[in-house]
């Protein structure tokens, strides 16, 4: 007989706790950028930074549990969802509809309690997840991840207005375009991997609908839109020359893997693994580049 899930794990589960770390990373990082280099302010910035961060975290973990519950039928036929709370029967979607409702609303409070910018720039992330691409466009549209992709460029400019009370600065919004443009090669490496997946459940992803050669060449051209906009950043104080040659390098190193898959032969084990390749460069790459903003601010 099975051991039963414990109620806390998939709680968890309907969080998605991978993509919450990014989240919070790119929060934190938006937040200490905004602080530039004055030691004094980070000081005075660390406390309302870490209620805007755990408010988004909250707020995010909530937007993915309405996530969860809205694609209850679809969840079941995708092997990499199968196995979620709501497939297996282990949860109800009222319930997961409310804990998301009341994480959210925590999360909006939490970080408004650091300003009242954070909190809107918190909630307007979750609800433009929910609404915007869960429930308009993820289904309906080939265009899904690249409108969509606005939902997870949000936590820069949370912690940016956690420090600096508001998002008038170029540089969050600059940070927002950077996550914008990076979503869609980031989420179409994973579809060429999980093309079978979503073919199934019938989500229009690029390659369900244009196939695979035309989304590795849309990887690639999306690389080339953003290295040269992660350069940008350059141009504004706090950051410059280490940020912009960090920026460049890992371009380099992310698009090296794009370039490789976009040579390989179709329909091959070559052709899966570097979809995988391409698809953990990605990650790594906007934990580093946003890293790397931060290292260069302070020096």
């Amino acid at each position: 007989m099975a051991t039963p899930t414990p109620l806390w794990r998939d709680l968890v589960a309907l969080a998605k706790p991978r993509i919450i770390l990014l989240l919070a990373i790119t929060c934190w990082c938006g937040g200490l950028v905004a602080v530039k280099g004055n030691l004094e302010l980070l000081k005075l910035s660390l406390w309302p930074l870490l209620l805007a961060t755990v408010g988004l975290c909250l707020a995010a973990a909530g937007a993915n549990s309405v996530n969860m519950a809205w694609d209850r039928d679809i969840d079941p036929l995708m092997k990499r969802t199968a196995n979620r709370p709501l497939p297996q029967g282990r949860l109800g979607h009222r319930f997961v509809y409310g804990w998301g409702v009341l994480l959210i609303a925590l999360g909006t409070l939490l970080a408004a309690t650091a300003t009242p910018w954070a909190g809107l720039m918190n909630l307007s992330g979750a609800l433009f997840y929910i609404f915007i691409y869960t429930m308009l466009l993820k289904r309906h549209t080939v265009q899904n991840i690249v409108i969509g992709g606005a939902a997870g460029a949000f936590p820069p400019l949370v912690g940016w207005a956690a420090v600096q009370g508001d998002v008038m600065h170029p540089l969050p919004w600059l940070m927002f375009a950077i996550i914008f443009c990076w979503t869609p090669p980031h989420f179409w490496a994973l579809a060429l991997f999980m093309n079978a997946d979503y073919t199934k459940a019938k989500i229009p992803m690029y390659p369900v609908v244009h196939g695979e050669p035309a989304t590795r060449i849309m990887i690639v051209r999306y690389l080339l839109i953003l290295v040269p906009l992660t350069l940008l950043g350059g141009l504004y104080a706090p950051l410059g020359w280490l940020y912009s040659m960090a920026a460049l390098l890992l371009g380099l190193w992310w698009g090296q893997a794009a370039w490789q898959l976009l040579h390989s032969p179709q329909n091959t084990a070559q052709n899966d693994a570097l979809a995988r390749l391409t698809f953990r460069r990605s990650l790594y790459y906007l934990a580093w580049i946003f890293m790397a903003m931060v290292v260069d601010s302070f020096l």
